[in-house]
């Protein structure tokens, strides 16, 4: 009876801690608590290692136990205890099936683990219990916990708190891009694609170069996802969203081949079947379509796979087309699979959909951290064994003293209090002196102390260095991603085809060279080459352009369709077009202003043009540079590389001070003369290596003297120091012109003398009231043509090799008759020589005539003794 009293106070005195709670809330918050636990710690991957944490325990138990791939193999079962026992309190099943997988050549892009025994099959035949098989580590697992003794990760308690695990395994390779993963969390899902460890680390070497680097160009690196049994992507519009935006879809198709046999029928042979299809059920659907007769033209289906790959062979009946019968199969069979791109992963703990660049910056700035951390330990170690072998030099230094005091001391503490006090060594110094084995002081090892302290020393200014300078750092990781796809790369294994209305237009666009015109007005068109035929010098020309009264041809050139043109403006920005995409038009065409295809501000104006061929190739822009110049004298040179990146707004390519302007842009490689010429007549020569490379948004330094205000410069030519055909080619507005060579091939003296840049130059034209002011310099040979351009449209093309070569201070030969309200607008120089043709042709005269320009067919103009007077006089 006082018992139960007893318990009826206990519960009267309990009533008040029982608290009431709302069970929707309790049931909400226990849910988000659990599925949260399922996301973060199950069922997504991280995106630093790419591991879900069952993966990264297998692995790490796998390198606790040193079953590593230079060790014998290791039964399954045994790893499984250990993982299971140590780090995954889950069931063995669960973690053996994840070992497999990471086995399976068919599964993974890249294996993880190296198994001896039954691991299953692509037909879907399961693996053998753990008993029976054995694993060890393969080479590329190794690489990802490479460095994890050096504190490079956090590590966490187990389950059961006895044991401590990593949070993140060190890994060099960007995992989660190399082999995907799969996974279905609670209200999310995860499905990453494998992709090339090729494509992908030279896509994190582009990021590294440049932080800014945009979605598409890494695109250019990583072309797609690359599945372990290959295929053909079919169309690319899903894998571009999937790498701009995180999501997309893939659609994958098996490879075939068609044989005849020897019976002469034709059989389909399916050598490659798309990622994770099971040949067998292909195999029995194809068998299944047959019965019911949904797929005609089949006699017989049959999978002769074995270890050696894959092949399904399609018995054809007579007289049946392939195609057809393969286009029935990728439509109604796993032939064609689509798969949904989803590429979510744990970010800072929390679930986040990553696009391609975000999976690319996330994995450089885990390997920086790696990189930093690895760093700090490694300079740690350094200097406390720095400490140690400073304080046995102390003792070498002292070897008598130290020896007498450690005789006399009657305790090793004594002894060591005493090496404190008489010598100023550490508590740790002290210490180690003591346990200083007494083969160490011979001769030899003492050297070998000495020489070992000083490689130390080195290696910590190293590594203070590394900590203290961030490009140092991002080189480490370029290096080790470097080594890793020396070691590991490999070829794509699957094919992306475009469908018809993703083709790249520059596969449709024939190759062929055309002539590229652009007006003062700004006003651009292509015309092929052909039209424009060749005249002898002297003549009239031929009407190149239709122009208004106000405008004139400014630019003039040739380019191949493929090419590339970056337009720079007179306020030093740069713009991309693609030849192809330049309207065509005829020889008398306006053409189309140039700010409907590049967005140049209204008040900006095109002044120098550069054909680039490839934007690809990565030897091609690192060997060439782009060397601008401006009215005023100014040059600067630029990597060819810093303009690889198109922006639809352009960039700087020069910073351009008031009251100047750019005038004139050249490729060169490298290894090239610069010469400059003034209006004046005067030109400089001097080496390319004179200017430096510099970035994009630099000034520039001083390459010819403009002391007049006046004067300008009009011309600039970068001639490679090799090629000796070169000749130097200029041309006065009133229409006079010659060759002079750079250095006189008799005597083997300068011509155009090399100086310093900067300088005044020396004369170069002999510029008087009847030649007009020097319009422009060209380095030219024999084989090209010339064409020149007049202020009224007025065009002519003739033949280098017609210019006569004369002296450097001459005037030169009139090569155009120029009326009164006339003069030259510009001249370049084409490739390609046509067949010389005299006089000019009847149409071309009723052109002419049509456009109020008196026709004349003089094939050539008798010069005056003044035409050809030289001069001696030197413009030093």
């Amino acid at each position: 009876m006082e018992n139960n009293e007893e318990l009826k106070d206990g519960n009267l005195n309990n009533r008040g801690k029982i608290i009431p709670v709302n069970i929707e809330e309790q049931m909400k918050t226990s849910y988000i608590d659990y599925s949260m636990s399922v996301i973060v710690g199950r069922a997504l991957p991280d995106v630093r290692d790419g591991f879900k944490p069952v993966h990264r325990r297998v692995l790490y138990g796998m390198s606790e136990l040193g079953n590593y791939s230079n060790k014998p193999y290791k039964k399954s079962a045994r790893i499984v205890g250990e993982v299971m026992g140590k780090y995954h309190p889950h069931g063995d099943a669960s973690i053996y099936d994840t070992m497999v997988r990471m086995a399976q050549e068919w599964n993974m892009r890249y294996t993880l683990v190296d198994g001896q025994g039954n691991f299953g099959s692509q037909d879907g035949d399961p693996p053998a219990a753990m008993r029976y098989t054995e694993v060890r580590m393969q080479k590329l697992a190794e690489a990802m916990l490479d460095d994890i003794e050096k504190e490079t990760v956090d590590f966490q308690l187990n389950f059961d708190d006895s044991l401590k695990e990593p949070t993140v395994l060190p890994t060099r390779i960007p995992q989660l891009l190399v082999n995907g993963a799969s996974g279905i969390a609670v209200g999310m899902a995860t499905n990453m694609m494998p992709h090339n460890l090729s494509e992908v680390i030279d896509a994190c070497v582009a990021y590294i170069d440049d932080k800014e680097i945009s979605i598409d160009d890494l695109t250019k690196h990583v072309k797609g996802p690359d599945f372990p049994t290959g295929g053909i992507i079919y169309g690319f519009e899903g894998v571009k969203a999937a790498l701009h935006t995180g999501r997309g879809r893939v659609v994958l198709r098996g490879r075939v081949n068609v044989e005849t046999g020897k019976n002469g029928r034709e059989k389909i042979v399916i050598y490659e079947t798309p990622y994770q299809v099971n040949r067998d059920q292909l195999t029995s659907k194809i068998g299944e379509l047959i019965n019911e007769k949904l797929i005609e033209g089949i006699s017989d289906v049959n999978n002769e796979s074995n270890k050696e790959g894959t092949r399904v062979v399609v018995e054809l009946k007579k007289d049946v087309v392939a195609q057809v019968v393969i286009n029935q199969l990728y439509k109604q069979t796993d032939l064609q699979t689509s798969y949904g791109i989803n590429n979510v992963a744990i970010v800072k703990g929390r679930p986040k959909i990553l696009n391609l660049k975000d999976l690319i910056r996330e994995f450089i700035e885990f390997r920086h951290e790696v990189v930093i951390r690895r760093t700090r330990y490694e300079l740690r170690k350094a200097e406390e064994r720095a400490h140690i072998l400073e304080g046995y030099i102390i003792a070498l230094d002292n070897l008598d003293a130290v020896i007498k005091l450690i005789r006399e001391s009657s305790t090793p503490n004594i002894a060591q209090e005493g090496l404190i006090s008489n010598f100023g060594m550490t508590e740790i110094q002290a210490k180690a002196v003591l346990e200083l084995r007494l083969q160490r002081l011979t001769g030899m090892e003492i050297d070998k102390i000495r020489e070992e302290h000083a490689e130390i020393m080195k290696l910590i200014e190293r590594l203070k260095e590394i900590l203290a300078t961030e490009s140092l750092r991002f080189q480490i990781i370029k290096d080790e991603l470097a080594e890793i796809k020396e070691k590991f790369g490999d070829e794509r294994r699957t094919e992306i085809t475009y469908l018809d209305d993703e083709i790249s237009m520059l596969d449709l666009i024939e190759e062929e060279d055309v002539v590229v015109t652009i007006s003062h007005l700004g006003y651009i068109k292509r015309t092929s080459a052909t039209e424009y035929r060749q005249q002898r010098r002297g003549g009239r020309g031929a009407k190149g352009s239709s122009t208004r009264q106000e405008d004139y041809i400014e630019h003039l050139f040739v380019a191949s369709t493929h090419h590339t043109l970056l337009f720079f403006t007179e306020k030093g920005k740069c713009f991309w077009l693609p030849v192809y995409q330049i309207p065509e038009g005829d020889k008398t065409s306006k053409g189309r202003a140039i700010q409907n295809l590049v967005q140049i501000p209204p008040d900006d104006k095109v002044r120098a043009i550069i054909d680039v061929k490839d934007f690809k190739d990565e030897e091609y822009l690192k060997s060439h540079y782009i060397v601008l110049c401006t009215k005023k004298g100014i040059i600067k040179k630029t990597d060819l590389e810093d303009f690889s990146r198109p922006r639809q707004s352009g960039i700087n390519a020069i910073n351009i001070l008031e009251g100047d302007q750019l005038l004139a842009a050249r490729l060169t490689d490298g290894n090239c003369e610069i010469m400059m010429a003034v209006k004046s007549g005067r030109a400089i020569r001097f080496p390319e290596e004179k200017v430096r490379s510099t970035g994009r948004g630099g000034i520039g330094v001083a390459g010819i003297e403009v002391d007049d205000e006046n004067d300008e410069v009009v011309g600039l030519v970068c001639v490679n120091r090799e090629d000796k055909s070169k000749t130097i080619l200029v041309v006065s507005e009133k229409g006079y012109g010659k060759r002079t060579s750079l250095d006189d091939a008799e005597t083997g003296e300068a011509n155009y003398r090399i100086t310093n840049r900067g300088g005044k130059g020396v004369k170069t034209i002999n510029v008087t009231p009847k030649t007009g002011g020097l319009v422009g310099l060209l380095d030219v040979t024999e084989k090209e043509d010339l064409m020149i351009t007049c202020v009224s449209g007025v065009t002519i093309r003739m033949s280098v090799a017609s210019v006569s070569e004369q002296g450097r201070a001459t005037q030169g030969v009139k090569l155009i008759r120029v009326d009164e309200d006339d003069a030259i607008a510009a001249i370049t120089q084409l490739d390609e020589k046509e067949e010389e043709v005299e006089g000019v042709i009847e149409g071309d005269v009723n052109d002419i005539a049509a456009e109020g320009i008196a026709p004349d067919t003089a094939s050539d103009i008798s010069e005056t003794p003044e035409d050809n007077t030289t001069e001696s006089t030197d413009n030093q």
